[in-house]
């Protein structure tokens, strides 16, 4: 009896040992922390040390098991910290290096997504619409597979993380504590946040709510740096508030194209959190350039909610600072229907592809990963990723209808959308019957059995 037992445990053990182990399609980035401690914190960096075997995906290993590269890591996130056993983590390397032909850089992120129920689709959908709006920088990400300690911890996204640099943010850098009216004029790294911070400042906005500001770049602000960062905001805040909305005044502050560009991303990927929190806004050196929006980054929240409105109507996450009333200026609904038609007609029809490839590069790291994180992982990335073109397709169809007409406002809420089926390859089927169907109603997709 006692050596069933035994053979009972190693048999399961070893099932375990083997459903955790990489699946070895994709790169493995193996870290070790010293003393194998563990990482507990989102603000301290602990000393570790890694390498990336590149398996076959045709780009270059870094480091080896036997010469490990020096590193410092952290946890990174909020709620996707807290909420969520596989972590996202954030580490800095001693010296600039180019990870997996990404852009050469000391910063990098672990993004887990353990919230992504749509096949690690959100942000990498996201991300691929940022690139086809053209806007100047979209952070550059990489499909890994994470061992942590000798521990596999499934698929991950190695990612290029915000800040200002070359082949990142590409605006002038600013010190901190700079005190020269001419120089204190740009390198500024903003974040609208939802979240107090210690590096940030608030205004109140027009229409009396809290807007938080959380300033990346500079880290630290000498009192002129400040004094000039609330003007810029007190004085864009109170033009985006004017009563005449034909005023071109907020136009003075902010650069109009990059805006409509960013808004659009959102609004395809019906981001609410957007103008809420991970809200990046930069500017460059001189007295007349404008504030950019941009770069893309959080996705979490899309296309969590029934019905078709716009990001800023009826939004769960409140107060949203500034578009809703942006959206009311004659100016910014021309631009949005200006760039939408190269969007819609030259850029959309491609996405399809593109999550076809994308699935189909990180299908058997799923299978690794689902093992490893059954509550988070995807079991069938290929009826998830048709779930989520249905919802794409009806999200951008709807777009289509409005900014093809009436522009970005005075549309009717939509909780009584009409309701559309696909089948399991993402094909729109006017009358499904016998089988497996996705029934999209607004942005809810769900799959039913028709007979």
């Amino acid at each position: 009896m006692k050596k069933f037992l035994l053979l009972s445990i190693a048999l399961i053990s070893g099932f375990i040992l083997k459903a955790i182990e990489p699946s070895g399609t994709l790169p493995v980035i193996y870290i070790t922390t010293q003393n194998n401690a563990e990482i507990t914190s989102t603000e301290t960096y602990i000393n570790a040390a890694f390498y990336i075997d590149a398996k076959s995906s045709g780009y270059a290993s870094v480091g080896s098991a036997a010469s490990p590269v020096a590193m410092k890591i952290r946890g990174r996130g909020q709620s996707s910290w807290t909420n969520y056993d596989k972590k996202p983590y954030r580490f800095k390397l001693t010296v600039g290096t180019k990870l997996l032909d990404m852009s050469k850089s000391k910063n990098f992120a672990l993004m887990a997504y353990a919230d992504d129920q749509h096949a690690f689709l959100r942000a990498t959908t996201g991300y691929k619409v940022s690139q086809l709006m053209n806007l100047a920088y979209t952070p550059d990400r990489r499909a890994v597979e994470l061992v942590l300690n000798g521990d596999y911890k499934g698929l991950y996204f190695l990612t290029e993380t915000v800040r200002i640099d070359k082949d990142r943010v590409p605006i002038v850098k600013q010190d901190d504590n700079a005190t020269d009216v001419n120089i204190i004029t740009g390198g500024w790294l903003l974040e609208i946040d939802n979240a107090d911070a210690t590096e940030q400042v608030t205004i109140t906005e027009g229409n009396g709510s809290l807007a938080r500001f959380t300033y990346k770049d500079p880290e630290e602000l000498s009192s002129q740096q400040e004094t000039y960062l609330m003007n810029q905001l007190n004085s864009m805040d109170d033009a985006i508030y004017a009563t005449d909305k034909n005023s071109t005044k907020w136009q003075e502050y902010i650069d109009i194209d990059t805006l409509a560009r960013y808004y659009i991303v959102q609004e395809v990927m019906d981001n609410f959190k957007a103008f809420n929190g991970s809200t990046y806004l930069y500017k460059d050196r001189g007295a007349t350039s404008n504030w950019n929006f941009g770069p893309v980054w959080d996705f979490n929240d899309a296309f969590m909610r029934e019905g078709q409105q716009f990001i800023y109507q009826n939004s769960p996450k409140t107060p949203q600072i500034w578009i809703a009333e942006i959206a009311k200026f004659p100016a910014f609904q021309a631009k949005v229907r200006e760039l939408w038609p190269n969007f819609y007609n030259n850029h959309y029809p491609t996405i399809s592809a593109y999550i076809d490839n994308f699935i189909n590069s990180i299908k058997s790291a799923t299978a690794s990963d689902v093992q490893r994180w059954p509550e988070y992982g995807t079991n069938n990335p290929n009826s998830d990723a048709a779930a989520w073109k249905a919802l794409l397709d009806a999200r951008v169809k709807w777009l289509n209808e409005q900014w093809s007409s009436s522009g970005v406002e005075d549309i009717e809420l939509g909780s009584d959308a009409p309701t559309e089926y696909y089948n399991l390859q993402g094909v729109k089927t006017a009358n499904p019957q016998g089988g497996i169907f996705i029934k999209v109603q607004g942005c809810k997709a769900t799959k039913v059995n028709i007979k």
